[in-house]
């Protein structure tokens, strides 16, 4: 169970004390437990969702949600999103883009970024019927996570001289360990998905799966592979997806 421990502590702000998780190579063994993380963050968020929304109206609800959905990382991705953004849309050469992206400080980019992407998870989640809420919730909280090992176990470490991520690259997992949770983290956004939304939460998981690819794609092609801010991003973009698609299905 340390690697359970060890993906709740590397995902969300909840306090994990250090003697449950062990190791680093103990943390590098989580990423199949980090859908299992999201499917239990995204429960506590549907549980809030599903008592205040007798209380609360739409928008005022969704605010809420998408504040607890941030809180629930502790902002980790939202910083990740900002400084993937400043990079990748910079226009810049791969090895600038990636010192822009290692800079603490916040470009214009970055915060466009976080604001148009929590704008859009609000105004999503205030759409959607009091039924089906807190149902899609889960379903774009689990498929943000699945984001972590789809991309992890695709795509090669972006740094040459390596960083807190690189215990999750591929190359230092098995072969069948890689592609059993490369399997795990595609079925388990459409699996989850058809389990709480029927057909049209199918479809929802199915393309974040769709879209988490696409990510991998454009992050190769701009990086070479991934990094901790580019896993970040994946995350954010990726809760949007099951939202705008049961949206747009409803």
């Amino acid at each position: 169970m340390r690697s359970l421990a060890a993906a709740v502590k590397f995902l969300t702000s909840v306090p994990v004390p250090e003697r449950w998780v062990g190791d680093v190579s103990t943390l590098g063994r989580s990423v199949p437990w980090f859908p299992v993380v999201g499917l239990a963050a995204g429960g506590v968020v549907a549980a809030v969702c599903y008592g205040l929304q007798f209380v609360l109206p739409a928008l005022p609800l969704a605010v809420v949600l998408v504040a607890l959905m941030v809180g629930v990382s502790g902002g980790l991705h939202l910083d990740g999103l900002s400084d993937t953004a400043d990079g990748f849309l910079s226009s810049r050469p791969r090895d600038r883009v990636l010192e822009i992206m290692k800079d603490s400080h916040v470009g214009a980019m970055g915060v466009i970024a976080i604001v148009l992407v929590l704008l859009l998870k609000v105004a999503l989640i205030a759409s959607l019927a009091d039924d089906t809420r807190w149902r899609l919730v889960i379903v774009a909280v689990v498929a943000g996570r699945c984001v972590f090992p789809i991309t992890m176990m695709l795509l090669r470490y972006a740094r040459p001289e390596g960083g807190l991520a690189t215990i999750f690259a591929a190359s230092a997992t098995p072969a069948a360990r890689r592609w059993s949770t490369l399997a795990w983290g595609v079925l388990v956004a459409p699996a989850a998905g058809y389990l709480l939304a029927s057909w049209p939460g199918l479809v929802a998981g199915a393309a974040s799966v769709a879209v988490s690819l696409a990510l991998c794609g454009y992050t190769r092609y701009r990086i070479g592979g991934y990094t901790g801010d580019t896993l970040g991003a994946g995350c954010e973009l990726t809760e949007l997806v099951p939202l705008l698609v049961s949206v747009i299905w409803s």
